[in-house]
């Protein structure tokens, strides 16, 4: 009889353990975005603070003669806008820019706040591409066009076209949001993160550098790959701590100072990665990145209604999911809290372990 009992107890403990550690594990689910801020919190420099970088007093007037498409001067002046998202564009990609106009960036009018949506492209190399570029600018009016070759080491040369252009031309928006024409933006979930972290829409912003941040990353030395950084262009052992380049957030206060760092800063060749660079400007001014678990960065993440409903951005986002996709969301009513914690749970577990197995695209 001792001995049976003894095994019952053992069975009952057992479960209890068992029990207990799917408890942890669906708790863990709940608050996942928590557990994530907390670690990539332990991996940041935290070193923020001028290197070496004599800030301008002012920064050189941006005329319009810079740029070769514009939308109309009083697209920030009609309705002030509170958030002006300008997505980096290839001049190729019409479909994606149409994907974007009629899924999230047809949406004007979010939460009570005015925002929009323009695509900041350069110049093709082919003379016909140039020609559509021209014809969709007159029929959309939403391209900003800089004098630069469209190319990927040209990058880093259309961010800074693109921050010039939020500064001289929307002074008013509070926020600037960059992103990628594979992304797929949730302006809803976006304002509603500003506004549940602090930032008040009746207050002046302060400085937010926001995203999905990249911590003691490593320069590529390999000439061969296309991501190399000799060390005369950066010599340090790790980039600054940076936001993905694939769609982060800057307040207004943000914009003007990084823009007077990216004045200041010499452009060694061949450029650091456009990312990098921001992160570079960030750190000269004493801005430090805030992380989200709300961003996607590298992998793409599995769809899920309820887990894009959380998403501030999704990345590798093709035209045709992004239609459908955005088509699904908005199908039905919103998801519940708890649908929407234990799907963005799952979401970011699966996303995990196809990373760890080496399947994440």
């Amino acid at each position: 009889v001792p001995l049976k009992l003894i095994r019952r107890r053992g069975h009952l403990g057992l479960l209890s353990a068992l029990c207990l550690l799917v408890f942890a594990c669906l708790l863990a689910g709940l608050f996942i975005d928590y557990i994530e801020s907390w670690i990539t919190s332990l991996g940041m420099s935290g070193v923020v603070g001028a290197h070496g970088v004599v800030l301008p007093q002012s920064i050189p007037p941006t005329r319009p003669e810079e740029y070769l498409l514009m939308p109309s001067p009083l697209v920030c002046q009609r309705a002030k806008p509170y958030l002006i998202t300008l997505v980096t564009s290839a001049p190729a990609n019409q479909k994606a820019r149409q994907a974007i106009r009629d899924t999230w960036g047809g949406e004007v009018q979010v939460r009570g706040h005015r925002v929009i949506t323009l695509f900041m492209v350069g110049q093709p190399s082919d003379p016909v591409l140039a020609s559509e570029l021209v014809e969709e600018s007159k029929e959309r009016g939403d391209l900003v066009q800089g004098r630069f070759l469209d190319s990927y080491a040209n990058l880093t040369l259309k961010t800074l076209s693109m921050l010039a252009w939020a500064r001289r031309f929307c002074p008013q928006a509070r926020f600037l949001a960059k992103v990628d024409d594979d992304v797929m933006i949730n302006p809803s979930a976006l304002l509603h993160y500003l506004t549940l972290y602090g930032v008040a829409p009746e207050s002046e912003p302060t400085d937010l550098y926001l995203g999905r941040v990249h911590v003691r990353v490593a320069p590529e030395r390999n000439p061969a790959s296309k991501h190399f950084l000799s060390e005369v262009a950066f010599r340090g052992a790790t980039f600054p701590d940076y936001c993905s380049g694939t769609a982060y957030v800057l307040s207004r206060p943000a914009v003007l100072k990084l823009s007077l760092a990216a004045a200041a800063m010499p452009l060694p060749k061949p450029l650091p990665p456009e990312d990098v660079f921001v992160g570079m400007c960030a750190q000269a001014v004493g801005i430090g990145p805030t992380h989200s678990p709300f961003f996607s960065g590298g992998p793409s993440l599995p769809y899920s209604r309820c887990c894009y409903q959380a998403m501030v951005s999704v990345h590798h986002t093709q035209p045709e999911e992004m239609l459908r996709y955005w088509a699904d969301m908005h199908s039905t009513a919103p998801c519940s809290w708890l649908r929407v914690r234990t799907s963005f749970g799952f979401c970011k577990v699966r996303t995990f372990l196809r990373v760890l197995l080496g399947f994440a695209s």
